[in-house]
């Protein structure tokens, strides 16, 4: 039997795979609803205006323009909201 080493313990890879596929399940029925572009106003609220301001300052999520609007990939935005952020860096 195979096991992951940890700093704490150790877990056997089974386990570990199980537990990621779960949340993979998760997260892939969480953004199902998600349509493909959100507009703006839409990203503002569902990831506060803070948030998107800060990543397309920083060059991590560029919004598509269309005549009248400015749009956001969902999925891009939701990579963001699950990832590391480091508030200290410019």
């Amino acid at each position: 039997m195979a096991f992951l080493q940890f700093l704490d313990h150790l877990i056997p890879y089974d386990t570990f795979l199980n537990d990621v596929a779960a949340r993979v399940v998760k997260m892939l029925k969480t953004d199902s609803a998600d349509p493909e572009y959100v507009s703006q106003r839409k990203a503002y609220d569902m990831f506060g205006r803070a948030n998107v301001e800060r990543w397309r300052k920083q060059g991590k999520v560029e919004p598509c323009k269309r005549p009248g609007k400015l749009e956001y990939r969902t999925a891009d935005l939701r990579f963001l909201q699950r990832a590391t952020q480091d508030y200290f860096k410019d």
